[in-house]
């Protein structure tokens, strides 16, 4: 059985708490507060036992390690039944020698899926977008990343998606486009006039590197 604690009218959207639920999944019961003090990948698949679904879960799968150094765990979900996830992890494991350890969600219903907007209330069909959630351990959506149906999500650039996050909120500056952790960040933009004098070479009052 599926449970939201959700009211809106609307799916969330960046910088709003990310709807709360409890539902079965792969590694029991599970609930969104459960992964509070956590980074959270929360992301929906179209459907089990399809190719690109399956070579995304194998690549996340191989990419967990990277993900639990950066604290950020893994949930996945779709419209499949648990009996059905359950198969098909074992079939990936089976055939091309990966475990995916991370909890996989039932959601039949289709309670969750239109709670994040994954399905539209009114459609018809039961195949959710690739959608994924980045929330924060406050329980905060920070990034929405979403993919139709016939084309893979990058994991690397997810890996890369949250460690940005993360680094611009705890040096309270930007990331540039491409950045990589230990790059450059860039400065947020001063919201009171200050002196160029203290701009480097080739800087700019709106451009500038954070320094060390």
């Amino acid at each position: 059985m599926t449970e939201t604690n959700t009211h809106s009218a609307r799916p969330p959207r960046i910088d709003e708490a990310a709807p709360g639920f409890a539902a079965r999944s792969t590694a029991g019961p599970v609930t969104l507060s459960a992964f509070r003090g956590r980074w959270l990948v929360f992301f929906s698949h179209p459907a089990d036992f399809t190719p690109v679904c399956t070579s995304e879960f194998i690549a996340l799968a191989r990419a967990t390690p990277e993900f639990e150094k950066l604290d950020c765990a893994l949930l996945g979900l779709s419209v499949d039944s648990l009996y059905s996830h359950i198969a098909w992890l074992r079939d990936i494991e089976g055939r091309f020698g990966v475990k995916v350890t991370f909890p996989l969600v039932e959601d039949s219903a289709m309670v969750i899926a239109q709670a994040y907007g994954m399905i539209d209330g009114t459609a018809q069909s039961s195949a959710t977008v690739r959608a994924t959630y980045v929330i924060d351990p406050d329980g905060i959506v920070r990034a929405i990343v979403w993919y139709p149906m016939n084309v893979g999500r990058s994991v690397d650039e997810l890996l890369r998606l949250v460690a940005a996050l993360q680094t611009a909120e705890r040096e309270e500056a930007s990331t540039p486009e491409g950045w990589r952790p230990g790059e450059t960040l860039l400065e947020q933009v001063p919201l009171a006039n200050e002196d160029d004098g203290a701009l480097r070479a080739g800087e700019a009052w709106y451009y500038r590197e954070k320094r060390a």
